[in-house]
């Protein structure tokens, strides 16, 4: 008798252990087991990072001990790291059914919230962004980054047909509309890096889900030649200030080293100072003597820069980068629309503060007042991005869920 695929079970006992393995598989424990532990670390690991160098931020060298206006800096940031992590794990047991279901009520709830940002906000870094509710202040941006993604893979998900067509050219204009509404909203406060976030996953999303490429190389023309006209009507003064010294810095061109470059001339001296090996943890001059602007929250990768040099913003730079690869592997593989384009949606916006921020630093972009993602200093953007991790763990270990569209075709 041939023992070929033999398991040591009756049939009925391996039914049994086989409801049993898919019951487990499905439960809490299950899914926790399922995680990508080691992408879930490398997560923490580099949220530490930035704990790490908001404690470097606050170090007073005279004294040898935080400086008393920034101590609470880093507890802030790991507080809220901690609380963010509990809150990506519960997220990541979602299913995504939920997920689709919780995203237009997300989105109206977010659009009501930056429509009261343009009567009742709160000044923050020169522009009405912040409501305060309490002893808390939220910033509506931050939370309308993955709430837009999910109204707009929801959409998508109940209008892309099933026979393998590609959807008609009205779907993606409504989709267009739904984007658009909440960047308008954002780029009013006015909160352009935001914005352009929005704008660039959104658009990702729409061209993802089987636009023509007719459609996407003219919108690509419009907006070359719409560049001279968006400077000059559409930008804000201190805006076209930003963008003309960026110009200056490639070209070559004289800038005034105390006006809008000089957060940029500060950075390169603390990145050219780090060298290869960096001057050591604590040791940052330029960190310590506080001559980067806004260095705890937009600056933030010149303390790294200074104190760990080339290597290791290299190794931060490439931590981030496996993040980013892993995260659309599991949006490519995803069996539902609304798993794929959510997951691309939110590793797009992670990706884009990521990409945007390291070159505003290095100035090669121009600065427009953009966090780097889990490093820099900020409640509501910090969990923001802890959320949007926790959706496309979801996405992972969800991967096979499928969802039923419910649109007309």
């Amino acid at each position: 008798m041939s023992r070929e695929g033999y398991t040591g079970y009756t049939r009925g006992e391996a039914r049994t252990a086989t409801a049993g393995s898919l019951q487990f598989s499905s439960s809490p424990l299950g899914k926790i087991a399922r995680l990508p532990w080691g992408v879930i670390l490398t997560i923490f690991a580099l949220g530490l990072v930035g704990t790490a160098m908001l404690f470097s931020v606050s170090w007073d060298p005279v004294t040898q001990a935080p400086s008393p206006k920034e101590a609470d800096l880093w507890r802030d940031h790991l507080t809220r790291l901690c609380i963010g992590f509990g809150l990506m794990i519960g997220l990541a047991l979602l299913p995504l059914g939920i997920w689709e279901r919780l995203a237009w009520p997300a989105y109206g709830v977010v659009i009501v919230l930056l429509v009261l940002v343009d009567f009742f906000g709160v000044m923050g870094g020169g522009a009405a962004r912040w409501l305060k509710l309490g002893p808390i202040g939220l910033q509506p941006s931050e939370p309308a980054k993955l709430a837009v993604i999910m109204a707009l893979a929801s959409y998508y998900q109940r209008m892309i047909p099933t026979n393998g067509q590609p959807p008609a050219l009205w779907v993606h204009g409504i989709a267009l509309i739904i984007l658009l509404i909440p960047a308008g909203l954002v780029f009013k406060q006015p909160n352009l890096s935001t914005a352009l976030a929005l704008a660039s996953a959104g658009g990702l999303i729409i061209f993802f889900s089987g636009i023509a490429m007719r459609y996407v190389l003219g919108v690509i023309v419009i907006g070359i030649a719409s560049v001279p006209a968006i400077y000059a009507f559409v930008l804000e003064p201190y805006q076209r200030a930003r963008v003309d010294t960026l110009i200056a810095g490639i070209t070559g061109e004289t800038t005034n080293g105390l006006g809008e470059s000089y957060q940029i001339e500060q950075a390169k001296i603390a990145i050219g100072a780090g060298g290869l090996n960096g001057r050591g943890y604590l040791q940052g001059i330029q960190s310590q003597q506080e001559y980067v602007p806004e260095q705890h929250t937009d600056f933030i990768l010149t303390v790294i820069a200074e104190e760990f040099g080339f290597l290791g913003s290299v190794a931060v730079l490439a931590a981030f980068a496996f993040l980013f690869f892993w995260a659309f592997r599991v949006a490519a593989r995803n069996k539902s629309w609304f798993g794929r384009l959510a997951a691309l949606g939110a590793t797009s916006i992670i990706a884009f503060f990521a990409i945007f921020n390291a070159g505003m630093v290095l100035g090669l972009l121009p600065v427009l007042g953009m966090p780097f993602p889990l490093i820099s200093y900020g409640g509501t953007a910090l969990i923001t991005v802890m959320a949007s991790f926790g959706l496309i763990l979801s996405a992972y270990v969800h991967q096979d869920e499928k969802l039923t569209g419910r649109g007309p075709y």
